[in-house]
């Protein structure tokens, strides 16, 4: 599989889940894993352009698939991603564990969804838990998040190659 824009291969036990995959043989530790069961969305990272929660998929069932995960977003010198400094500028984390998730999952939205708008938002965000917040500055990071996206051509129908 290429994560990151990199390609990787390991040789794992068959019920290995993509986010221990990540996580113990990548150590790429902003995938979180928060509830084990598919509930929560901090695990959530991208499959071949679409996001998807990291704990429903075995590893070995992503061979020869593009995964991109929350340290893939950022420039390589560093400059964050328009969602990740939207999230910063909209103060949309507290603990920020639940933050990677999010703003992968905000950066599906954007990409399915470029006119989405307050409620639309809340909507597509089931299955996200934040513990800290009352989401209001989730939702505003991604409104501005998805503004910016807009601005740099990061958005709109197909896969997300570009986000």
């Amino acid at each position: 599989m290429n994560v990151n824009g990199k390609p990787v291969s390991a040789e794992v036990e068959p019920r290995t889940l993509l986010v221990q995959y990540l996580r113990e043989h990548l150590g790429l530790t902003g995938t979180h894993v928060g509830c084990d069961t598919s509930q929560c969305g901090c695990c959530n990272i991208h499959l071949n352009g679409e996001s998807i929660k990291s704990c429903t998929i075995f590893a070995i069932q992503c061979e020869g698939q593009d995964v991109l995960t929350i340290e893939g977003l950022a420039d390589e010198d560093g400059t964050l991603h328009p969602m990740q400094q939207a999230f910063w500028e909209h103060h949309g984390l507290q603990c920020g564990f639940c933050t990677p998730g999010m703003v992968m999952v905000a950066c599906d939205i954007a990409r399915r969804l470029p006119d989405a708008d307050e409620k639309t938002i809340r909507q597509e965000l089931e299955g996200n838990i934040c513990r800290c917040t009352g989401y209001q500055h989730i939702v505003e990071a991604i409104e501005s998040g998805i503004k910016a996206m807009n601005a740099k051509g990061q958005v709109g129908q197909g896969r997300a190659e570009n986000v």
